[in-house]
This record gives structure tokens, C-alpha cells and sequence, in this order.
């Protein structure tokens, strides 16, 4: 489809010519009811969309857009379990993992459920165990340190949502994530950990992936020089992956291994066992109000008309901002502190899964696809990169997210909080103008000339759009329905954009090329014939001061 020849594209870009004249500043005051026909609310999450720069007749011809990339049908595509990951003849089917009644899903002759039921069935004995106290370590002891060793989507995804829910977590129980192959990473955790106490998740798909791998035989290595014993892994490691010889070989016995299958994309798996420590933290009805949160989004999404869909919705809204309005970055502002890691988790869902240029047919796109992602707790923000979004000149979309009670209430903290979340998107949203500065900069007592020098400074262009999502509170449910609302966004943004979402051959061509250069590394002769002389001349400076 050459998106950007239809008539419905056309029609976008006339809307923006007639928008480009207005400031949301006009919009609001032409509209005493644009609160309310721009937001939605969904079980208590609410959604405030009526701070982007669009008005009914915009939003008419984005839904005229998603109609014409025929939405509704590749959705339902998704959840008949076809196989929509064409590059990789996969179905998509996470969805599977959060149907929680028990019909059969997606299909009565292609039910996945009867696996689905059984991997939740291991993790909540896991759970049990480990949370009662009943899992001992190879002395006896009970358990008291989780260490989720993972990268990518084995690792954002439960810490953020380990994190996000760190008000619920199992007193008794700590919780680390390890990612990264620098053993800065892992060496410190080690030195402050007891063998005798800690459990290890190995979260690796094919149980080959380098930095987990790595990460892996480390920690393997540090118990053993305790333990002795072979028989202590048992005990003390737990395999989330799809290559169970490979976790056999490890040495993790086949009661410790979680299925996962080639139909949960990693940066999708959460819901599956890679959630297992957070099932660990939150107690596995916790982690199932999560998927249950995320299951209501999920029938939002399939039985919502288009015009009230809020998965639809944002992706509309981010394409006419992308595509239409220019912007080339979003950033995503969580207030609480708690939510720290949502825009990492973003970063990845978003990018990975739309940051390309070629179409799932293997053409090159007629436009501009995802956005780059980025974003910071928007309090820290207000005093470091706010500046720029204020008087910098940049168009940049932004996400507030803030939940309205907090999790770690103390007396005085929580209405500042959301006041300074309020206070940002309104003032993204309106500004300042010449006429207002100049009436606050007379009011304090400043002579002529005194305004006229500082009046520049004081101005606030404002028409910077957002969207506002408000939760009642940090808890699973509303967890699972907000990261399943931005998992569906993204599907819908790839649909229009005819991307296939789900592959992600970028991922791969670092990783060749890093297998290609370790041996040079290592020390071996390196075939230099091969290699560009930037990268021969990083290889000499290794070899002379690196260490291994």
C-alpha cells in the first residue's frame, strides 16, 4: 500500500494546513466540552487526549486512515492466532497468556490454553514454595534473594513491573535484575549476597542469548564454589526459556523449566513465566489481577468501536503527530517513582517493534514510521530537560503518566506530586504569552526598560501536545490494563504504517558482528583483511589496556 498516495492521507494533510493556524490555546476556547469529547476512561483509567493538537474533524479522518489499513481485520487476525509474523511464519498470540476463563484460545481447534494452564500451574507452586518459606537452598535455608537473569524483554518488562508494584512485594523477599554482560553488573550483587539464600530465574527464549548466557555460568560458577555439589542448582536455578536441552545441559533439572513458546515475542512476555519474579514479589493472585487488567484491555480492544478504542486511539494520534505534525521524538513522563523503568520498557516495545523502513512485504516505506522514545520520573525531568520542551523550539509529544493515590503515602507529598504533573501538561499545552509576561513582569514592580530586557525570556510558545493517562493507583490490574493499552497502540501504529511488529532483524546484525570480532578480542590472530581500520585500531587499544 503506498500509504501517503491514498485519499485519506491527503485529507490529513489539508487538516494540518488548516491546523497549523491554530494553538490549542484557540482549541480550547472554541470548545467548552473538549475535555470531555477528547478523553476516555476504561474501569478507572483515565485517558485525556484533549491536550493533542487535533480537533473532531482530524480525529474523523485518522479514523478514516485505520479503516482504510482495514485495523479491525488484522486485529482479529491476531487473536484467530494467524500467523501475522510473516518474516518468521509465527503466530502472535501473547494474548493467550492473559485469557483467564477457560474456554478454549484463539481457536477451538487451535487451543494453546491446556500449555498456557499448565505453565501458570508451575509458577504458582513455585510461587507458593518460595513465598512460604518451603523452597530451601542447599543448606536448608529458606529463600531471601531473587535474581532474574534476563536481557531485552526477559528482563524490562518484570523489572518494571517488580518495581511499579514494590509496595505489594513480600517482605521477606529481594528482587535484583541483571542484564548487562559488564560484570559491574553482577560482580558487586554477588559480593553482598549469601549462595545459601538466593534463587536464580534464568529468562532466556533460546537459552543462547550471549549477555544471559554469560550472565548465567557466572552465577553458576560463584554457587558452586559454595555449594560443590551439582545437585545444589536445583535448588537454587529456574529456567523461563523454550530450549529446555539447553537448560538441561546447564544443569537446571526439567521441575525447574517454564515452557515459553515461539508465539510470545520477548518484548510480550511479561504475562508468561518471565513474569515469574514478579509472581514471586506480588503473589501469583497479583500477578493474575495483572493479566486479568490487561485481559479487559485486551476486549476493550476487540469489541470497542474505533472512534472510543483507546489502543486506536493513541496510535492515531501518534501518527498524526509523527507523520503529520513532524515530530521525530516522544517523551514519556511517569511521575511516580515507582514507574521509573516504564519508558525503558517503552523504548523497547515501540522501537523494536517499529523502528524500520521496510514494510512487512518487504518495500520501502512511504513515510517516516516510530518515533524515537525517551523519557525520564517527570519531576527529575522538570529540572533538567523540561527547559528544552518549554522554550527549546523542539515539537516533541509527551506522555504524562501519574496514578492519583500514592503507594508509599506520606503526609504532604501527593497532591505537590500530581499538581507538578498537572501543572507541566497545561503549561506544554498553553504557554505564555508576549502579553501576559509583560502584565506579570509590570505587576512585580519592574520598570519599562527592565520589562523590555527580560520580556524575551519569559515568553512560553506552549502548542507542545500530550496525553495524560491517570490511574486511580499503582496496582496489578491497572498495571496490566495500561502496558497492554501500549502494547496494542504500537500494533495498530504498525497496521497503519504496514510494518510487521513482531520481527526484529535489527536486533541481529550487532550480535553477528560481535560474535565475529570476540576472538580478536581474546586475544586470537585477528583476519584483518576483513575488519575496517576504525575497528582494527579499537582492537589494538583493547589489546593494550583491556582485561578479560
Amino acid at each position: 500500500m503506498d500509504l501517503i498516495k491514498t485519499s485519506e492521507w491527503q485529507t490529513l494533510l489539508a487538516h494540518k494546513t488548516r491546523l497549523d493556524a491554530l494553538h490549542l490555546r484557540d482549541l480550547f476556547a472554541q470548545d467548552a466540552q473538549r475535555f470531555s469529547q477528547f478523553s476516555l476512561e476504561l474501569d478507572g483509567l483515565l485517558v485525556d487526549y484533549s491536550k493533542q493538537r487535533i480537533d473532531a474533524a482530524t480525529l474523523n479522518a485518522l479514523l478514516a486512515l485505520a479503516r482504510h489499513a482495514d485495523v479491525p481485520t488484522w486485529r482479529d487476525r491476531m487473536f484467530a492466532g494467524e500467523k501475522i509474523n510473516v518474516s518468521e511464519n509465527r503466530a502472535v498470540l501473547h494474548t493467550a497468556l492473559r485469557h483467564m476463563d477457560t474456554t478454549a484460545f484463539p481457536t477451538q481447534d487451535n487451543n494453546v490454553m491446556p500449555e498456557v494452564h499448565f505453565v501458570r500451574k508451575q509458577m504458582r507452586d513455585i510461587v507458593e514454595r518460595v513465598r512460604s518459606g518451603l523452597w530451601r537452598g542447599f543448606k536448608g535455608d529458606a529463600i531471601q534473594n531473587v535474581v532474574n537473569i534476563g536481557i531485552g524483554g526477559s528482563d524490562l518488562g518484570p523489572k518494571l513491573a517488580t518495581r511499579a508494584l514494590s509496595s505489594l512485594q513480600h517482605p521477606g523477599l529481594h528482587f535484583y535484575y541483571v542484564s548487562n554482560l559488564d560484570s559491574a553488573h553482577l560482580a558487586p550483587l554477588l559480593e553482598k549476597l549469601d549462595p545459601r539464600t538466593t534463587l536464580f530465574i534464568v529468562a532466556s527464549k533460546t537459552f543462547t542469548t550471549q549477555e544471559t548466557s554469560l550472565n548465567a555460568h557466572t552465577a553458576r560458577t560463584w554457587l558452586m564454589a559454595a555449594a560443590t555439589e551439582e545437585w545444589a542448582i536445583a535448588k537454587h536455578f529456574i529456567a523461563v526459556t523454550s530450549n529446555t536441552p539447553k537448560a538441561l545441559e546447564f544443569g537446571i533439572p526439567a521441575a525447574n523449566i517454564l515452557h515459553i513458546w515461539d508465539w510470545v515475542g520477548g518484548r510480550y512476555s511479561l504475562w508468561s513465566a518471565v513474569g515469574l519474579s514478579l509472581a514471586l514479589a506480588i503473589g501469583m493472585r497479583g500477578f493474575e489481577r495483572l493479566l486479568e487488567g490487561a485481559e479487559k484491555m485486551d476486549q476493550h480492544f476487540c469489541q470497542a468501536p474505533l472512534e472510543k478504542n483507546l489502543p486506536v486511539l493513541l496510535a492515531l494520534i501518534s501518527i498524526w503527530n509523527t507523520n503529520f505534525l513532524g515530530a521525530e521524538t516522544t517523551a514519556v513522563l511517569p511521575y511516580n517513582e515507582s514507574m521509573r523503568h516504564l519508558p525503558g520498557f517503552l523504548q523497547q516495545l515501540e522501537m523494536e517493534s517499529n523502528g524500520k523502513t521496510v514494510s512487512r512485504e518487504g518495500e520501502a516505506l512511504a513515510c517516516r514510521a516510530n518515533p524515537i522514545v525517551w523519557g525520564e520520573i517527570g519531576v527529575n525531568g522538570q529540572h533538567a530537560f523540561f527547559q528544552l520542551l518549554h522554550q527549546g523550539g523542539w515539537l516533541i509529544p509527551c506522555d504524562f503518566v501519574v496514578a492519583a493515590s500514592s503507594d508509599y503515602p506520606l503526609p504532604g507529598h501527593q497532591a505537590p506530586l500530581l499538581a507538578n504533573c498537572l501543572a507541566q501538561s497545561s503549561a506544554l499545552a498553553f504557554g505564555k504569552t508576549e502579553a501576559q509576561a509583560k502584565q506579570e513582569l509590570a505587576a512585580s514592580g519592574l520598570d519599562e526598560i527592565a520589562i523590555a530586557k527580560l520580556l524575551p525570556h519569559k515568553v512560553f510558545a506552549g502548542n507542545q501536545p500530550s496525553t495524560t493517562i491517570l490511574m486511580p493507583s499503582l496496582e496489578p490490574y491497572q498495571l496490566g490494563m495500561l502496558l497492554a493499552l501500549y502494547e496494542h497502540k504500537v500494533f495498530v501504529q504498525g497496521v497503519v504504517w504496514g510494518i510487521n511488529s513482531f520481527d526484529q532483524w535489527g536486533v541481529e546484525l550487532g550480535k553477528q558482528l560481535a560474535h565475529s570480532l570476540l576472538p580478536a578480542l581474546e586475544g586470537e590472530q585477528a583476519n584483518d583483511a576483513q575488519l575496517d581500520t576504525s575497528t582494527r585500531g579499537l582492537i589494538a587499544y583493547f589489546r593494550r589496556y583491556g582485561n578479560n
